[in-house]
């Protein structure tokens, strides 16, 4: 599997007792390529499992890369924020919705499903995500 993943999907992969985690498993043990990220959810990811040594861990095994420049997207990430703002998205999502554009064909892995079905990619694009089953 190939795949964009936000911080829920990282957190849930990482914590063994994150209501998710079995699910992120899954996930993990089906990924042909490293998942790509952006540094906001590496940050929010570490914050959240208090150990930035464990995200580091993914980068350097290959199962997570960044594939992201907030430099080179600021203008386009600034757009969404403003198209975006009555949500209050955190730069972590702001940078996976453009993500998602650049790499239209990779759905985000994401236990935020309720944003998600909201964001759009390019204007009005569904942008694909993989979810936990619903329970």
């Amino acid at each position: 599997m190939k795949a964009i993943a936000d911080t829920g999907f990282v957190v849930a992969f990482l914590n063994r007792s994150d209501k998710y985690h079995d699910w992120a498993s899954a996930i993990g043990r089906a990924v042909s390529d490293p998942l790509l990220t952006c540094e906001a959810v590496l940050a929010e990811t570490a914050f959240q499992v208090e150990s930035a040594d464990a995200v580091l861990g993914l980068l350097r095994t290959g199962f997570l890369r960044i594939g992201f420049d907030l430099a080179k997207n600021i203008e386009e990430v600034g757009v969404l924020a403003e198209r975006y703002r009555d949500r209050t998205p955190g730069l972590a999502d702001l940078c996976l919705i453009r993500m998602s554009e650049i790499y239209s064909e990779l759905p985000v892995l994401t236990v935020d499903e309720s944003d998600f079905r909201i964001y759009r990619k390019n204007n009005r694009q569904v942008i694909p995500i993989v979810c936990p089953p619903r329970s």
